[in-house]
């Protein structure tokens, strides 16, 4: 089942930095028992020409990009993670360690938090929150996932 739906992404690192948010089309569908989410970046983001799919379990959360910049960043409770982090300038090493992880997602959409350090090619990031919103449209879609 592929159903259209809006996704809402707001990111934040410290503690009083303003949040950067997008609300983008995208697609919601269920494979295996697992939850996806997938749009595509526009300019505002600074990755135009990337897909993003976001694999939600009842436990982790696995961000892909992939195309004009790709990586694969994973998101469970006290997971340190590495990747890469592939962009048009280069490519960075990004660890993750998942402080908190919240997930409320179903067949009609949901939320997702996650609260992790970040490492960026050595260079120690402030606390980052991510709010992932989806709301599933009613009407369902049919092509490609």
């Amino acid at each position: 089942m592929n159903k259209k739906a809006v996704i809402s992404i707001s990111s934040m690192q410290g503690v009083d930095a303003e949040p950067i948010a997008v609300i983008t089309p995208g697609k919601f569908y269920i494979k295996d028992e697992t939850y996806y989410a997938r749009y595509e970046e526009t300019e505002i983001s600074g990755m135009k020409g990337t897909t993003t799919i976001l694999k939600i379990k009842s436990d982790e959360l696995v961000l892909m990009r992939s195309g004009t910049t790709s990586s694969k960043m994973k998101f469970a409770k006290d997971l340190k993670n590495i990747s890469m982090y592939d962009t048009p300038y280069g490519t960075l090493q990004i660890t993750t360690n998942t402080k908190e992880i919240k997930i409320d997602v179903d067949e009609n959409g949901g939320k997702v938090f996650v609260k992790y350090d970040m490492d960026i090619s050595g260079e120690k990031i402030p606390i980052t929150t991510l709010k992932i919103e989806i709301k599933v449209n009613k009407e369902e879609v049919t092509g490609d996932k």
